[in-house]
């Protein structure tokens, strides 16, 4: 299948989801939404449109996932969601928000990881993971720690990189500015940190261009005041997140989709622009991204974002329905009805959330049942689940 082509097929699902284990009784008419409905992208179809975003969980030690990203992850894949994406994962120590991150930038943390995606896989969800480089918004302490702010050298911090010297806080250490043998040694990271991805299972490639972070440190305005090949004008600030895409979509077999996720807006009137995001879509598609997923924000500090429901929904819009390009929504998700009609509405063809699948990791089906969907629960829960109603 031509990537970044649409297509609804019933999927094939893993594992022990048995039809006898419904909450819902299955030979009743299935309710008309669309949030339940097959989505494929490539070769790969997910069973619904509900998505685990990428979530740090900073439980890592030397970049090697654990029993707990086991647990964690495969907890969803068994609550129904459709597609489960592991954490933002370092494509180079440097690139680590923390010093608790995983990492893809060696062969061992590729076996660290089969497990992850194999419980992911093993329950019917597909196993996506995002490939990040956390740049000049390195070096950080995890949120829970007594001390806040950047991780001093004698404790384990390293120098941050980014596309110029200038820190993200005015009292951080300056980071280092790339140069051009910098920048192509990013480049090859995340190809290789996605070969390693593919090797690991896991069957959907997310590349992080979003929050501040490295590649989206070159996108912005704001944070990328190059004067080279690399910054100024549009095109040129593109180039990296651009090559970073290309070099991951060559290193991904052809039937697996890669995704790349935004800060569709930077909620400045200096920075980047949702009108910026319509554009780079186009780019990116033509580079090989197969979805944008549509955050916003963490370009520079102090700059927060409207809290209210759909807060980001209209950048997904723009960029399916101006750029053309599938899209995933997020931010301010929590309600089923609400879920399902930003896909039935065309508003954006995934949803994909994260503090409310943090509350309650059965998400998917209790908004199936919520719905009137007849979606089944493992058969594990579902004898007892059925037998309650």
């Amino acid at each position: 299948m031509a990537g970044g082509r649409l297509s609804v097929a019933r999927p094939t699902v893993q594992g022990g989801l048995g039809d006898e284990a419904s909450i819902m009784d299955s030979s009743s008419d299935q309710a008309a939404t669309s949030l339940f409905d097959p989505f494929t992208l490539r070769g790969v179809t997910m069973r619904n449109r509900v998505g685990v975003s990428p979530m740090c969980t900073y439980s890592a030690e030397g970049g090697l996932a654990n029993p707990w990203h086991v647990a964690h992850l495969g907890a969803r894949a068994i609550g129904g969601a459709g597609i489960v994406m592991a954490e933002a994962t370092a494509v180079e120590p440097r690139g680590r928000i923390t010093p608790h991150d995983v990492g893809l930038w060696s062969d061992g943390q590729v076996d660290a990881l089969r497990p992850v995606a194999a419980a992911i896989e093993s329950q019917g969800a597909v196993a996506a993971i995002q490939l990040a480089h956390a740049g000049r918004k390195a070096s950080t302490y995890r949120p829970w720690a007594d001390a806040s702010g950047v991780v001093p050298a004698e404790e384990g911090g390293w120098t941050t990189v980014g596309p110029t010297a200038e820190p993200f806080r005015p009292d951080d250490p300056a980071p280092w500015a790339l140069d051009d043998a910098g920048i192509a040694d990013v480049i090859e990271a995340f190809a290789a940190a996605a070969t390693r991805a593919v090797a690991a299972g896991f069957r959907t490639i997310e590349v992080h261009a979003a929050h501040g972070y490295l590649l989206h440190a070159f996108l912005s305005p704001l944070v990328n005041r190059r004067d080279d090949r690399w910054g100024g004008a549009f095109e040129h600030r593109a180039r990296l997140p651009l090559a970073v895409l290309a070099a991951v979509r060559q290193a991904v077999p052809d039937d697996l989709p890669v995704w790349i996720r935004v800060s569709a807006s930077d909620w400045h009137e200096d920075g980047w622009t949702v009108s910026d995001t319509v554009r780079f879509a186009g780019l990116a598609r033509e580079a090989g991204a197969d979805l944008i997923d549509c955050s916003a924000g963490g370009a520079v500090p102090g700059v927060r974002a409207p809290r209210r429901p759909n807060v980001q929904v209209p950048f997904a819009e723009a960029v399916r329905r101006d750029a053309g390009v599938p899209s995933a929504a997020v931010g301010g998700i929590v309600d089923p009805v609400q879920a399902d009609a930003i896909v039935g509405e065309e508003r954006a063809d995934v949803v994909l959330l994260g503090r409310e699948m943090l509350r309650d990791p059965y998400w998917a089906l209790h908004a199936a049942a919520r719905l009137g969907r007849a979606v089944p629960w493992p058969d594990p829960y579902g004898w007892a689940v059925a037998k309650r109603r």
